[in-house]
């Protein structure tokens, strides 16, 4: 197909799906810069903030693949409402509550239903009905960059809030910034029967569709290997603030490396989904992940100053959300897009029991040996084990799919 014979992008669709994106990835990305301030006027420890961010990203895990499920049959615009109502009311209880349980209702469930409801899983999916199968991989992409440039803007605007406002006040600052998804959500209205690839459609129902994902090999070993990415991604997010603090790095440099990791993510998110319009999604991801352990055993085994900060932070960046794009893109391919938002959202729901385990360990191990070493240690294992477990991937669709509906 020549170039004047490609259908264009939907890029008003496109366009308010980013920035949903930016909205929904970016405070929660910015949630390490509130724990020293918080903990230093309530007085709990590491693991209080760790567990609150633990559940937060358990409820986002939980709620992607039923807000999914939601969206596929009622609509993407709907979920998004929603997903500015939990957000929004979330950061409030979290800036206004004055105990631990506050902190994890708000802070943790309230919170991670926002962001289960605005992120990812649900943008992609309503991508995906909207644009050509070739087209994917870089939709893909451009949805995943929205979502880093979230987190670059979000580091410097919280550290902001706070040195203005304060961390409570900054919280509901955040929080009305996110009633703007709703209003936002009109282009990405249409269910798993609109858009432009609704002809790709079977009549499978939800549970034939989990029955064929789970008794698929390529579709588990896909799922075992996002709950590695989210390990790593979420006890960076959630400590490398406060590990940089420990180190002696005061401001403006935890600033500085998370905005790093965000501007880097973008290049990396729009690489991803270029490459994998042409490469093995299998390879890339392999590649990233393998990248990673080696990012993160140089940075402790070379001295830790602020140059070695900048080049890993640089270096992560390229790698943090870039497995995002050729994941989707994996589970379009295996089983088209009628039920992507529930399938997705559960390779995602992987993703953040990873995200649990990472965050809660290390506030826990913290608080116990005073060191995040062992935590990092153990995301460099993680990480090799799943570039190895990317290999076996097929990169086919189920025999019931022909290769119009893939």
């Amino acid at each position: 197909m020549s170039p004047a014979q490609r259908p264009s992008l939907p890029w008003l669709i496109i366009i308010s799906g980013s920035l949903i994106a930016i909205l929904s990835i970016g405070p929660r990305s910015a949630m390490g810069f509130f724990q020293i301030p918080l903990l230093t006027d309530t007085g709990w420890d590491r693991a209080t903030f760790g567990l609150a961010m633990a559940l937060q990203n358990l409820a986002w895990g939980l709620g992607q693949p039923l807000f999914g499920a939601v969206a596929d049959k009622y609509g993407t615009g709907r979920v998004l409402v929603m997903s500015g109502l939990f957000y929004a009311a979330g950061l409030t209880l979290m800036a206004l509550g004055h105990s631990p349980a506050t902190l994890y209702a708000g802070g943790g469930v309230l919170v991670g239903l926002g962001v289960a409801a605005g992120s990812f899983g649900i943008i992609l999916s309503a991508f995906a009905r909207n644009v050509t199968p070739e087209q994917r991989s870089f939709a893909f992409g451009i949805g995943t960059a929205a979502g880093s440039a979230g987190m670059f803007l979000f580091a410097p605007i919280s550290q902001a809030l706070i040195a203005e406002v304060g961390w409570s006040d900054g919280l509901v600052w955040i929080g009305f910034m996110t009633l703007l998804i709703p209003v936002l959500a009109w282009p990405l209205r249409g269910n798993a029967q609109s858009g432009s690839q609704k002809m790709a459609h079977s009549e499978q129902t939800a549970r034939q569709a989990l029955v064929e994902a789970y008794g698929h090999k390529s579709y588990v070993l896909l799922t075992m290997g996002f709950f590695v990415c989210g390990f790593q991604v979420a006890f960076i997010t959630a400590h490398f603030p406060a590990y940089l603090n420990d180190l002696g790095m005061l401001a403006p440099w935890p600033v500085i490396a998370m905005a790093l990791i965000g501007f880097f993510n973008i290049i990396g998110s729009l690489g991803a989904g270029y490459l994998g319009q042409r490469y093995s999604k299998r390879w890339i991801l392999a590649w990233i992940y393998f990248g990673r352990s080696i990012a993160v055993t140089a940075f402790l085994l070379l001295p830790q100053n602020p140059t070695s900060v900048v080049i890993f932070s640089a270096v992560m960046g390229v790698l943090w959300l870039s497995t995002v794009p050729p994941t989707n893109a994996l589970v379009a391919i295996m089983f088209g897009t009628r039920h992507l938002g529930l399938l997705g959202g559960l390779v995602f729901l992987s993703h953040q029991v990873g995200s649990f385990l990472g965050v809660y360990m290390g506030g826990v191990l913290y608080d116990r040996l005073g060191s995040y070493d062992l935590v990092w240690w153990f995301g460099v294992l993680l990480g090799i084990a799943a570039g190895l477990v990317h290999l076996p991937i097929r990169e086919t669709g189920v025999a019931r799919l022909t290769p119009q509906t893939t």
